[in-house]
C-alpha cells in the first residue's frame, strides 16, 4: 500500500471525528505535558476529570513545582500508577532550573525529564510545537499491525524495532500532531483490541489484515507468565475517636501514600494471625485483633491482591514507625485529607459510614 495514502486517509477522517478533549487546542504545551502523562495506562474517559482538577490546583508549570508531594498525589489520587505524579511535580522542578520555567520542545531534552519516555516526548514535541516527531502505543502498534499485515509480535525488541521503523517512515512531514493523534483516536475508537468496527473504519479498503480476515489475530503478542495473586491483611487500630495510619517509604510501590498497617499472610497463618506479626514487625506493639471490617480486590498492573481488614485496639506497646516513613492518628472524618491507594480509601470510605 502506498503510504502517503494511509496518512491522507487517516488525516481527512480525523478532521472530520476526531475526539474532543480539553487539552486539545490548549494554547498551553503544559496541559499536553499533564494529559500525556495521566494517559499513559489510563482511558480518556477517566483522565478528563483528573485533568480539570489537576489545572485547577496546579495551573502552570511554576506552582507544580512549588508544591509539595502530599498536595500533589492527593490530586492525583485515583489514577494509579503515583510515580507518574511523583514524576510530574519533580519534572517541573528541574525545568524551572535548568528550562528557566518553560517546557523543553526537543525530544532530546524532554527525554532528559523523569517519567518521559521515548513515546511521551514524541507526542508532546510534535503535538504541542509541531515537530516531525512519531509515536508508538499500544493503539498505534495495533493499527500497524492489522493495516499492513504485520506478525511481528509487538511485545518483543524486534518488534518493538519494526514498528517504530514503520511509524517513522509514515509520518507527514508538517502534520505530526493531527497524524498522531489521528491514529491514536483510530486505535481508540474503531480499531479496538476485540471486535474492531472495519465498516466504520476509513483504512479498511486499504487494509491488508481485513481483506485477508485475519484483523481479529492482529496483533501478536508473546504470552506473559500468569500475575501474582496476594492475600493480605490490614489493621484498623483505634484509639479514641482516632484510627492508626502509616505512610508508606519514599521509594516502591504508592511511595508516600498512607495506608493502614497490615501485610501478607504467609503459608499456614490465618489472617489474623498475620495481622498480630506484620503490627509487631511494622509498628513494634502488639493488638488485639476484633471483628472483620471488610473484604477488598485490586487488580495492579504486576499483581493481584485479595485484603481482608480487621477492626482492632491496642493491646501492649506504643506504636512507632520502624518499616513506615511516619504514622499518625487520624479522625475517620480527616482521613480524606491523607492520599491513599485504591484499597485503603475503600476502607476509609468504610469506615465513613
Amino acid at each position: 500500500m502506498n503510504k502517503q495514502v494511509f496518512s491522507q486517509l487517516l488525516l481527512a477522517w480525523y478532521e472530520k471525528s476526531h475526539r474532543q478533549m480539553p487539552w486539545r487546542g490548549h494554547p498551553d504545551a503544559y496541559a499536553v505535558w499533564i494529559s500525556e502523562a495521566m494517559l499513559q495506562q489510563t482511558r480518556v474517559d477517566t483522565v478528563i476529570p483528573y485533568f480539570h482538577r489537576w489545572m485547577q490546583h496546579f495551573p502552570d508549570i511554576h506552582s507544580l513545582a512549588q508544591s509539595s508531594e502530599q498536595d500533589v498525589l492527593a490530586v492525583w489520587e485515583g489514577l494509579g500508577y503515583y510515580t507518574r505524579a511523583r514524576n510530574l511535580r519533580k519534572a517541573a522542578q528541574m525545568i524551572s532550573e535548568k528550562f528557566n520555567g518553560v517546557l523543553p520542545q526537543t525530544t532530546a531534552e524532554l527525554t532528559s525529564l523523569p517519567g518521559i519516555g521515548a513515546y511521551t516526548a514524541a507526542a508532546i514535541s510534535s503535538i504541542a510545537f509541531g515537530n516531525d516527531e512519531a509515536v508508538l502505543d499500544g493503539n498505534v502498534k495495533r493499527v500497524l499491525a492489522r493495516v499492513f499485515n504485520r506478525e511481528t509480535p509487538i511485545n518483543t525488541p524486534a518488534g518493538e524495532k519494526a514498528f517504530w521503523q514503520l511509524a517513522r517512515e509514515l509520518l507527514p512531514i508538517g502534520k505530526a500532531g493531527e497524524y498522531n493523534q489521528a491514529v491514536m483516536d483510530l486505535g481508540a475508537t474503531i480499531c479496538t483490541p476485540r471486535s474492531p468496527a472495519c465498516s466504520s473504519c476509513p483504512l479498511s479498503e486499504v487494509c491488508e489484515s481485513r481483506r485477508l480476515g485475519l484483523q481479529q489475530s492482529l496483533p501478536i503478542k508473546l504470552a506473559r507468565p500468569p500475575i501474582p495473586h496476594y492475600f493480605v491483611s490490614a489493621a484498623v487500630i483505634q484509639r479514641d475517636n482516632t484510627v492508626l495510619i502509616a505512610r508508606r517509604p519514599a521509594s516502591g510501590l504508592l511511595a508516600g501514600m498512607w495506608e493502614f498497617p497490615g501485610g501478607k499472610i504467609e503459608e499456614n497463618e490465618t489472617p489474623q494471625q498475620a495481622l498480630t506479626r506484620e503490627i509487631r514487625e511494622e509498628l513494634g506493639c502488639t493488638i488485639q485483633v476484633g471483628t472483620e471490617l471488610g473484604l477488598y480486590r485490586h487488580a495492579y498492573t504486576h499483581f493481584r491482591v485479595t485484603l481482608r481488614a480487621f477492626m482492632c485496639t491496642l493491646s501492649q506497646g506504643e506504636p512507632a514507625a520502624l518499616d513506615a516513613s511516619e504514622i499518625n492518628w487520624v479522625m475517620v472524618e480527616h482521613l480524606l485529607q491523607y492520599p491513599m491507594g485504591k484499597i485503603d480509601r475503600m476502607i476509609a470510605n468504610d469506615l465513613k459510614k
